[in-house]
């Protein structure tokens, strides 16, 4: 099927620059070596903690890979993803921030799908964690199917891998070993037997091996010999074995990794090669940053959440944010949300003008599947937030009392995204922005002008809706002013009308506010009345 005549969205692909392309056509030059029906696109996710937004990036890249693949074989290839959680690992440490920890901590070594759910609404922790991933993923409409560890362990479905595991025993251990310091070296087992006796997932070493009975034996927690079969779920592979474990028996073709990770792909690739599989492609991306410049935990609960990020925008915007740049570390803390909103926005805007050539480079053919919306937005996400600040509204209704008289057809029927927007602005900027604001007054010289624009804007029809001609306006006020360089007019502005140091083009605010309601703000601002308000 590869060497099918190409359609001519293939043949742009084909020449695509964009991140997703390249690694699509690792997955496809793969195929030509080990033609398959199927090509399987994993991620993986360890339910010890609260999912965050470093979960989900990773099922959002690999979709877009997997459209991308998708594109460069005419769709002739059939493909899964499969989000993988791995909740038989066992419990070793409580999060801090998580309710009940007295309780979390009478469970710990357990496997997570047999620790207690600490909200109390789910079978268990790992029930409760993978269920808040998956009603992300499911919001987001992402095609994936989930697969949960334990129930692969205890169904049986990777137990031919283990017994071949078994079998080569030595060979994992040669790849491990001298990876591992002196006195782990001297324990360690690739197989975590689950004691049948308190039901943790015990770290101890294995004392012998029966490849006929397909067992292993150990010393169980009271002192005890104990011999259980590595099948049905009576063990947990450690982290490194385990991986090169699913992607043996799965038959994995792509899966991306955090930087932090690199040694742990290099050696589950050479125990994936043992096991009598073919590592998967694919990179390794860097991670995200809190506002500190630390490693996002799940058990330090730095960072944004999921849930966080959807209170403050829309799920678009952080694909859009997740999209650009995967190897390039980035901050992630709610002072990127309005920047990624924005930038969305104009992306999408973008896209109408553009060719088939220049959208395949563009972030949102990536985030909507080759299918962006259009038409998303007229007004941004920072000047929601301006409008919300001069006008003082705490609705949505009272936003969209200026947006109607801005765009006379606009409504929240025909402009849903929009709508939604305005939900968001007002809740960032009363959490946000409001708390943070800092009035000044206006200098003599800023006073000159803010009374020049004011007589300006009087003379301007009190219906323009021309955000350029208003911007005209205040371009010229500052050049007559002497304020060099201009943006130092602007930044006055703000500083006086907003208590901010900047903002969006302040003619499509007046635009929107109205060219009248701007001119009573200016008043307000040379009057001293925002400042004592503040």
């Amino acid at each position: 099927m590869l060497d099918s005549p190409m359609s001519d969205l293939q043949t742009l692909c084909t020449a695509a620059k964009a991140w997703p392309f390249e690694q699509a056509r690792m997955v496809v030059e793969r195929l030509k070596k080990a033609p398959k029906d199927t090509v399987i696109f994993e991620t993986g996710y360890g339910p010890s903690g609260l999912p965050h937004i470093g979960t989900f990036q990773e099922v959002a890249r690999t979709t877009m890979v997997r459209h991308a693949f998708r594109c460069l074989t005419g769709d002739q290839i059939k493909t899964r993803l499969i989000a993988f959680s791995d909740d038989m690992d066992g419990f070793r440490k409580v999060p801090s921030n998580l309710p009940n920890q007295e309780m979390l901590a009478e469970h710990l070594h357990l496997p997570l799908t047999k620790v207690p759910d600490p909200f109390g609404c789910c079978e268990s922790f790992a029930h409760h964690n993978n269920a808040k991933l998956r009603e992300f993923l499911d919001g987001f409409g992402f095609e994936y199917e989930f697969m949960s560890s334990t129930e692969q362990y205890k169904s049986g479905a990777f137990d031919q891998t283990l017994l071949t595991m078994l079998d080569r025993y030595d060979q994992v251990m040669a790849i491990m070993l001298p990876t591992l310091g002196e006195e782990r070296r001297a324990t360690y087992s690739p197989f975590l037997p689950i004691s049948p006796k308190t039901g943790r997932v015990l770290q101890v070493p294995t004392l012998a091996r029966n490849f006929e009975r397909g067992t292993i034996t150990f010393e169980d927690e009271d002192g005890a010999k104990t011999e259980v079969p590595v099948t049905g779920g009576h063990v947990k592979i450690q982290w490194k074995p385990d991986w090169a474990l699913r992607w043996t028996a799965l038959g994995v073709d792509y899966e991306m990794a955090g930087k932090d990770l690199i040694d742990s792909v290099q050696q589950s690739s050479k125990i994936c090669r043992a096991l009598g599989g073919n590592p998967p492609e694919g990179f390794n991306y860097e991670l995200f940053l809190d506002e500190h410049g630390q490693k996002i935990s799940k058990s330090k609960g730095n960072g944004l959440t999921i849930d966080e990020w959807l209170t403050y925008a829309p799920p678009e915007s952080l694909a859009y944010y997740i999209y650009g740049k995967p190897k390039t570390a980035k901050k992630l803390y709610f002072d990127v949300i309005p920047k990624a909103v924005d930038e969305y926005i104009s992306f999408i805007d973008a896209y109408q003008k553009q060719n088939e050539a220049e959208r395949l480079e563009n972030a949102v053919w990536h985030i909507h599947s080759g299918n962006p919306p259009s038409n998303v937005t007229p007004i941004s996400f920072a000047l929601l937030m301006n409008l919300a600040s001069a006008s003082n509204a705490e609705t949505k209704e009272q936003l969209w009392a200026f947006i109607r008289k801005y765009a006379p057809g606009a409504s929240p029927e025909t402009h849903p995204f929009l709508d939604k927007l305005t939900g968001y602005a007002l809740r960032y900027f009363n959490d946000f922005v409001k708390p943070t604001k800092v009035f000044r007054a206006a200098t003599e010289k800023e006073r000159a002008a803010f009374e020049d624009l004011i007589r300006r804007f009087d003379a301007l029809p009190a219906d323009i809706t021309d955000g350029e001609a208003i911007q005209n306006e205040v371009y010229a006020v500052g050049k007559e002013h002497g304020f060099e360089p201009l943006r130092d007019w602007f930044k006055a502005l703000y500083e006086v009308l907003f208590g901010v140091e900047s903002g969006p083009r302040f003619g499509q605010f007046a635009a929107i506010f109205g060219v009248r309601e701007t001119s009573a703000l200016l008043r307000k601002g040379l009057a001293g009345e925002l400042l004592k308000a503040a």
